[in-house]
């Protein structure tokens, strides 16, 4: 991993700008003896602002970008001129970041739309001008306010990547196999355990030019709620899938067995990821004959939908697809 740009956890010290003071000027001019105040107010400080963008599919370029410091607002100045506002700072993110103050853990917000703005880090308010405090019985007043201080702190930014489908299944289960045979996506493929080591994402060509996107997430194993492999790192990235589609292979000694393993996971990490939409494929199937599917589906769970695929022949592969589009527009389709 020490080489991949995939980085979905960042820790950042972010200090927005402070805010101008106020001034305290007192007007002066040819002819005017004992001008009045006319002090402006100070700038607000500038904001530091995370920005979605969805061009970008990785935090490291904030990896290294440790701290960010917006500008201060300037002070008031004379003639009742309002300070320049300190300069903002904007952050783009991957959509799907989640913002969290790093000393609670507190989630503070999430981007998910592109060209969304949201405020990290507020400027500090800058401080009213000796002109707002004249009064009948104090008609030259000398002071004025200060600018407030600009927030500042440590924050964690972490990526939950976006996708239409997920695919869960256990290293080896041909995830990303699938995901090179039904998109464009070209990620890492070999014979041992943990060959995706970050989340790849493909978009998926359907009728019409239609298309979803999916989203092959490492390799689970038993244990992957507590930390076991590198199940909890990316178990997150699920969350933000419409729906889930589990891959468990046709040589599989116990394919409903490892499915409802595969379903505790889940349940353990985040009960709500059970409420998400389930298709269950069985991968490989071209070492299959009739005689064994037949056997196979009788021990398969019966309240989600399946199919026999296999990513070398092709079986299957298109009627995949559709049963995925019909399950991600199921709501359409009833309206």
């Amino acid at each position: 991993m020490a080489d991949s740009n995939f980085i979905d956890y960042v820790k950042i010290y972010c200090k927005a700008g402070d805010g101008g003071p106020g001034s305290t000027h007192l007007h002066r001019a040819k002819y005017v003896a004992k001008g009045g105040p006319d002090g402006g107010d100070g700038g607000r400080g500038g904001h530091i602002i995370l920005r979605g963008n969805r061009q970008e599919w990785t935090l490291i370029h904030l990896k290294y970008r440790k701290h960010i410091k917006a500008e201060d607002g300037e002070s008031g100045g004379g003639q009742l001129q309002t300070g320049k506002e300190g300069r903002d700072i904007i952050l783009d993110v991957p959509l799907g970041t989640v913002a969290r103050d790093a000393e609670t853990g507190e989630a503070l917000f999430e981007v998910i739309e592109d060209g969304e703005m949201k405020i990290l880090a507020r400027g500090g308010r800058g401080g009213l001008g000796n002109n707002n405090f004249k009064s009948a019985t104090n008609q030259t007043p000398r002071y004025a306010q200060p600018g407030t201080p600009g927030v500042e702190g440590w924050f964690i930014l972490e990526l939950k990547v976006m996708a239409d489908v997920g695919l869960v299944g256990f290293p080896n289960a041909g995830k990303s196999t699938l995901l090179s045979v039904i998109s464009a996506a070209k990620p890492k493929i070999a014979d041992y355990a943990f060959t995706t080591l970050e989340p790849s994402l493909g978009i998926v060509p359907y009728r019409e030019d239609k298309s979803f996107v999916v989203a092959d997430i490492p390799g689970i194993i038993e244990g992957a709620h507590e930390g076991r492999g590198i199940g909890l790192r990316f178990l997150r990235h699920i969350e933000r899938n419409s729906m889930l589609l589990f891959l468990v292979p046709a040589d599989s000694s116990d394919i409903a067995g490892e499915y409802r393993i595969l379903l505790r996971e889940l349940k353990l990490y985040n009960p709500e990821l059970l409420d998400k939409q389930r298709v269950l494929a069985i991968s490989k199937s071209d070492m299959l004959d009739e005689d064994l599917k037949k056997e196979i589906r009788r021990h398969l769970p019966r309240k989600i939908p399946y199919i026999f695929i296999s990513s070398v022949t092709g079986e299957g592969i298109v009627q995949l697809k559709d049963l995925l589009w019909q399950q991600l527009n199921e709501d359409e389709s009833a309206d």
